[in-house]
């Protein structure tokens, strides 16, 4: 009996010492790195919001070089359709503050001509990386309480004129951010075109007279997305 415990004493020292040599010769094997979610943001879905801006004259209009605050709404529905195309439509409506200033001519004649409300019905594309949109968009426009006003020494007088259209065209171009969920910001530079207006009667100063019917606007907003697609989320 002695003789076995003495034995199973001996085999137990033994093996230690090269149990630990065993464990010291295998490799350091790292710990797999932690998985880090990736943001997806999703543009589908309908929205809202609004914006402000200014309103610029074109060159040969009949208000000069006037410039004018503007404010208004938007609403419209987008897809994404890849990963980076978005696709959609918008409306959007547009108040202006005061009177273009008009033209003087000369014999004390001066032109003013009204238009203190600008609207569109745009398609709209786009190029998204993630929570930035770069966009394009171009289609009908409409203007309302438009008048054009002649007056000869501060005296209204009559005339007659072509043109002068309600309904044009418009193209415009920005980018939008994504900066929470269900929410973005734009910045946007827009061109409405409604044709001319050409005098045919009146004052000798304006009669033959040819003007665009033009606007250039530079406008902000943010936009409430309802998400129809999901807000943005998180991927594994």
């Amino acid at each position: 009996m002695k003789r076995f415990i003495f034995s199973a004493a001996a085999l137990v020292a033994l093996a230690g010492p090269a149990a630990a040599a065993d464990m010291a010769a295998r490799p350091y094997k790292a710990p797999p790195a932690p998985v880090v979610p990736a943001i997806v943001y999703n543009w589908t879905g309908f929205y809202i919001g609004g914006h402000i801006g200014g309103d610029f004259a074109g060159n040969n209009s009949l208000a000069g070089s006037d410039s004018r605050f503007l404010g208004g709404v938007q609403g419209g529905f987008d897809y994404q359709f890849t990963s980076n195309f978005v696709g959609g439509i918008e409306a959007e409506y547009s108040w202006m503050t005061g009177n273009n200033n008009g033209a003087t001519f000369p014999g004390g004649v001066v032109v003013t001509n009204r238009n203190d409300q600008l609207g569109s019905v745009t398609g709209r594309v786009g190029y998204t990386w993630g929570p930035g949109l770069l966009y394009a968009k171009g289609g009908y426009a409409f203007r309302e309480g438009n008048n054009v006003n002649v007056a000869l020494a501060g005296v209204p007088t009559a005339f007659t004129a072509t043109g002068n259209n309600k309904d044009g065209w418009t193209v415009g171009a920005g980018l939008e951010y994504m900066f929470a969920p269900n929410w973005s910001a734009k910045a946007e530079y827009q061109y409405y075109n409604f044709g001319s207006t050409s005098f045919t009667t009146g004052p000798a100063a304006v009669v033959g007279q040819r003007f665009r019917d033009d606007d250039h606007t530079v406008k902000v907003g943010v936009n409430y997305r309802f998400g129809w697609g999901g807000p943005a989320g998180l991927r594994y």
